[in-house]
Order: structure tokens, then sequence, then C-alpha cells
């Protein structure tokens, strides 16, 4: 844990003299264990070039992506800030929207323990299942359609239920399966989380079309997509042309969490990114 009994925890001194910090706007990342994760290299691809990004993950041999795991493991997420507020990370983002609800947790309670941690290490903490909710209120939206995508009925149950428990209206929510673009389950899960590149379009067509009333898609998780070329990239890459192509915003969990970070840190990213990333491009006057 990043601290014993109530002894109180003070950030070095010395990361609030840019003079010492290597980059002046620093960011630390912690993924799920067992996998390598694209989000530094994402973030770091659309960030200007003063941001800089440092990687940690917690040690669980044996993950294996079960929600019970998650669950036990949340208290590891604060040894994660600890270290990377030690080390002079600005902000702290958390990829995998799972770890939101995997124990049974509503929006309030991850609410309380962000900013709890976020106090304590003196240091914004994001977890990417929060920034989904925080990224629709920042829209001023409340009908959402889920896409699910790869998620097993168990996770996508999940997060329809903690979405819900902010108080957004989940018009509609299905995964590959339900809606028809696979099979089995098990047909998806041995995909690793890369699927056809043409898949993105398709299932993001197929949640638009079953929730008319919808304001935004909502894509939980961090589904990789195959360029033309074969390299995988995730919907952050692709949110500008599916908006274009559904006439909605598509709020996925990676740049909803990127957005949550880039908001800490008080800069925008670079590039045409969709509607969301755009958002903080006009705050602070930047053209991208």
């Amino acid at each position: 844990m990043g601290r014993s009994g109530n002894e109180a925890w003070v950030k070095p001194a010395k990361w609030s003299d840019p003079a010492l910090k290597l980059f002046p706007y620093q960011v630390g990342f912690t993924a799920p264990p067992m996998d390598f994760d694209a989000a530094p290299s994402d973030f770091l691809r659309i960030a200007p070039e003063a941001v800089g990004v440092h990687g940690r993950l917690m040690h669980l041999p044996g993950y294996a992506h079960e929600l019970e795991q998650r669950a036990s493991n949340l208290h590891l997420l604060e040894e994660v800030v600890h270290c990377m507020a030690n080390s002079g990370a600005d902000a702290v983002g958390q990829v995998g929207t799972n770890w939101v609800h995997a124990g049974g947790t509503d929006c309030g309670d991850i609410r309380r323990f962000t900013t709890e941690l976020s106090e304590r290490y003196e240091t914004p903490f994001h977890m990417a299942g929060l920034c989904l909710v925080q990224a629709c209120e920042d829209l001023g939206v409340d009908k959402v359609a889920l896409n699910s995508v790869y998620f097993w009925p168990d996770w996508r149950d999940g997060v329809v239920r903690f979405l819900r428990s902010a108080g957004l209206d989940v018009v509609w929510y299905g995964n590959f399966v339900d809606q028809g673009l696979y099979a089995t389950q098990e047909e998806v899960n041995d995909r690793t989380w890369i699927f056809p590149g043409e898949l993105a379009a398709e299932s993001m067509r197929r949640t638009a079309d079953s929730a008319p009333g919808a304001e935004v898609i909502l894509v939980n998780g961090m589904p990789n997509w195959r360029r033309p070329d074969g390299l995988p990239e995730r919907t952050v890459s692709r949110a500008r042309d599916l908006e274009a192509d559904l006439g909605l915003p598509v709020v996925a969990a990676d740049l909803a969490l990127y957005w949550a970070i880039f908001r800490s840190l008080g800069v925008a990213p670079t590039g045409e990114q969709g509607t969301l990333l755009s958002r903080l491009q006009a705050d602070t006057g930047s053209g991208g």
C-alpha cells in the first residue's frame, strides 16, 4: 500500500520546480497485467511535445482478467498512484473499464475512491470506467447506447449497472455476439482484443440502429481494429470518421480517459480526434 496507518504523505517538493522535471507535463499509466497495452503510446501520439508518459503494471501472476481478481486487487491501484506521484507524475490514468464495477461498486463509490487517492497523493487519478460517465456529463447527455464490443456478458452487464448508477439512461447495450457479428463469446475471446478494421464501423452502426434515441455511443474496453496494413489501432484513432458516419459523438473508454488526463493537465491534444477531445482544443484555444 502507499502508506501505513494514518501517516501523512507529501509529494516531493522538487516536482513543483519545472527545472527539475523531464517534461513540463508528466503522465503515468497502469493497465491490466498480462497484456501489453497501447494507451501510453496512443496518448503520446496525440499529445504535445511538452507531455511525457511513464507506465507501471501491477504484478499479479496468474491474472486471467476475472472480475473477482480485479475486485480483490483494487487496493493495488493506490500503490500505483503513490509510485507515480513520488516519481513526479502530474496525473495518473488507469486503463480498463471493468475495474470500476468488478466488486459491486457504483459510481458514487468510485468517485470517492478516485477523489481520495487524488487528494492523498496530490495527483489527479482517473479510472477509465468513471471517465465514460464524466465525459457524458461534460457533453450534457444522459441517453446513451453502449457498444460493449468484446466484453463477456458479466463484464457488459456490470458496465451497464455502473452507468445507470450514475443516472445515465442506457437505452440499448450489446456486445459483438448480441449484435450478431460473432456466433459465440468463445470466438470473440480467441481474437485477443484485436478485430478486423471494418468491424469498427459496422458495430457502431448496429449499435446506433438499435438505439435511435441515443445522444452518444459509448464504447467500453479497449478494442483494437486492424488497419489495411495490419497494424491494430484503438477507437481514438477512428473517432472522427466514426462520428462522421453516425452523426453522433463516439465516446470510447480510451479517448474518455485521455480526455480526463488532458483536462487535468490543462493542455489539449493535437490533431482531430473527435467531439470529446476537440472540446479541449476549444477550451484552451488550441487549433490542434
